[in-house]
């Protein structure tokens, strides 16, 4: 996998952070958990359920030295939020979500919950829009709930 980055952006690499002086492309030559800096939150911009939720996956892959403790507090908000939330299409995603996560698939994880971030805007303000049907539509296993 190819990344390139600016002059001065950073990158999450396996609990390490770097920062590059000028513009340079990387190739990870192997499997790496890596976040770019556009799609890291600070703990200040987890102002809704879901910015919550992306935090504590976001965890996971930026620091891999308490990344058991990021999955129990990421399993115990998940849960809150299928008990909460009940649109059938918040429901249906957050359950892959947690399939994704579940099978250490966390990078992906955040890029899925990135994409309900509209959705929740609509339901939280009162907007919720008829289910249509789910770019991720797949099966998920009741067995990836914890």
């Amino acid at each position: 996998m190819k990344i390139s980055l600016r002059a001065g952006e950073k990158i999450y690499v396996n609990g390490a952070v770097l920062r590059a002086d000028r513009k340079v492309s990387l190739e990870f030559m192997n499997d790496v958990s890596f976040l770019l800096e556009s799609h890291v939150i600070q703990a200040d911009q987890t102002t809704t359920p879901l910015r919550q939720l992306y935090f504590a996956a976001q965890i996971m892959l930026i620091n891999p030295a308490i990344k058991s403790d990021a999955n129990r507090t990421f399993k115990r908000m998940l849960t809150s939020l299928l008990a909460t939330f009940e649109n059938q299409q918040m429901l249906k995603e957050l359950k892959l979500i947690d399939e994704l996560v579940c099978n250490d698939r966390v990078f992906e994880a955040l890029k899925a919950i990135r994409l309900l971030y509209a959705l929740e805007a609509q339901i939280l303000s009162g907007d919720i829009p008829p289910a249509v049907p789910s770019p991720t539509d797949q099966t998920v296993r009741p067995e990836a709930i914890a």
